[in-house]
This record gives C-alpha cells, sequence and structure tokens, in this order.
C-alpha cells in the first residue's frame, strides 16, 4: 500500500510540474504579443509579427502537448452533462451588466466616442462591412477559440496545478491580463479599469462553467452572448455617436472627411 501510495504522490507530483511548465509556456505569451503590437512597435512590422506569431503559439500549443505530452487524440469537448440553460442565463446576466455599465459611463462623460472612432479607423473598423465582419469573427469564431485555450487548456493546466477552484481564478487571472493591455492601449484608465473587471467577471464564470460541466461549449455560448452586446455597443459609437459628433464638429462651408 505504501508503494503504490508513494508511486500516486510521484505521478501527481509529475503532473503538477508538467501543468506549471504547460502554463509558463503558454499565459505570457498573449500578453508578449498583445504589448508588442501596441506598445513597444505598433508602427513596426516586428509588432505585428509578433502579434501573429503569439496567435499561433496559444493555438497550437494546447494540440502540441495533448498529442505529444499527453498521449491522446484530440477531441470535441462534448457536452456530456449540459449546461446549456445556465449557459444562457449567465450569458444574459453579464451582457446587462454590461449594457448598464455602458449607461453609466456614458451618463459620466467617461467615454469620448470622436476617440473611438479615431481609433476604429486605424484599423479599418471604421467601415461598416468590415465591423460586421469583424464583430462575427469575435462572437462566433474568436470566442471559440479563447475557450479552447483558456477554460480547456489552461483551466485544466491550472486545475493540476493548484485544484479547482483555486483554478477558476488563476485561469480568470491568466485571461484577464493581455485583455488589460490591450484596453490600457486604446482607453483612459477608469474605462480600462472598469472594462478588465468585466473581463475577469467572465473569465470566472467561463472556468466554472467548465469545472462543472467539463465541456467548452456552455462556455461559449455564454462567452458569445456576452460579445454581443459589446459590438453593438461598438457599433453606436463609432457610426451613431462618432459620426454625429464628427459632423457637428465641421465649421460651416468647410469640406469635411
Amino acid at each position: 500500500m505504501q508503494a503504490v501510495q508513494a508511486t500516486e504522490a510521484a505521478v501527481s507530483k509529475d503532473s503538477s510540474r508538467g501543468a506549471w511548465l504547460a502554463l509558463a509556456l503558454l499565459v505570457p505569451v498573449p500578453s508578449i504579443g498583445t504589448a508588442a503590437a501596441l506598445w513597444w512597435w505598433p508602427d513596426l512590422p516586428v509588432g505585428k509579427i509578433l502579434f501573429v506569431a503569439a496567435k499561433v503559439w496559444i493555438l497550437a500549443l494546447p494540440l502540441a502537448w495533448l498529442v505529444l505530452v499527453e498521449r491522446s487524440r484530440p477531441g470535441w469537448s462534448p457536452p456530456h452533462h449540459g449546461g446549456f440553460g445556465v449557459a444562457i442565463g449567465t450569458g444574459l446576466a453579464i451582457a446587462a451588466v454590461i449594457v448598464g455599465a455602458y449607461a453609466l459611463v456614458r451618463k459620466l462623460n467617461l467615454l469620448d466616442a470622436t476617440i473611438i472612432t479615431e481609433r476604429a479607423a486605424l484599423t479599418g473598423l471604421n467601415q461598416p462591412a468590415f465591423y460586421i465582419g469583424g464583430a462575427l469573427y469575435w462572437i462566433l469564431f474568436n470566442s471559440l477559440m479563447e475557450e479552447y485555450v483558456w477554460r480547456w487548456f489552461v483551466f485544466r493546466k491550472a486545475e493540476a496545478a493548484v485544484g479547482g477552484r483555486a483554478a477558476v481564478v488563476v485561469s480568470a487571472l491568466g485571461f484577464t491580463a493581455h485583455h488589460v493591455i490591450a484596453l490600457a492601449a486604446q482607453f483612459t484608465w477608469p474605462i480600462t479599469v472598469l472594462a478588465s473587471l468585466g473581463v475577469f467577471i467572465g473569465g470566472v464564470t467561463w472556468s466554472w462553467l467548465y469545472l462543472r460541466y467539463r465541456s467548452i461549449w456552455p462556455c461559449y455560448v455564454s462567452h458569445a452572448i456576452v460579445d454581443t452586446p459589446i459590438f453593438l455597443i461598438g457599433w453606436r459609437l463609432i457610426f451613431h455617436e462618432g459620426t454625429l459628433r464628427a459632423l457637428e464638429s465641421c465649421s460651416p462651408g468647410v469640406g469635411c472627411v
């Protein structure tokens, strides 16, 4: 019996060590890529190259780890335990909080639609067709990729390292980190802090959903619902409020572009 317990302890230790290594190889990478693109070299090709490389890395590493380290085959994370009702409920609840927070921010004049529109123009998001295409990509596909990376891979590794409940917080913190860097490059600190808190709450919610239902699909449904009002708000800011303010700033007789 003691030999069996010793063997299990050794396996558990090895598993924990491997989990920490996996986390170290993945969690900092999105922050590095985001910082390179938005802070360190925003106007140089190296920034964009590192950003794309980081995206490729965080998508490839979980699959490579599964096959080469865990010696397992890829699957579709089937939702055997359901959870879609809870997913819809949590998604709608967070979406309502986002809409309420937006209304408060606008009432306090903490968000300048003109600045948002100008920054959207830098990436082409001030074009309606491009904005709609980007919104559909982020809502339908990017949210799924994030669940694959941050819940299926990062949460499971954090769970092996620190246990399920602590892993909910650890994975949510990792998920939030690169969002903070991206938000700080585009918004004032009050908005950055508020939005980052929202990202963290989302990360905690989706990690908890994965802990409970062991599938990324309920997490994805909740995530996609939450992303939808964000892009609807963005549309209003860019194509209604931002455009209106730009027109109001034009002097009579002076052409505006």
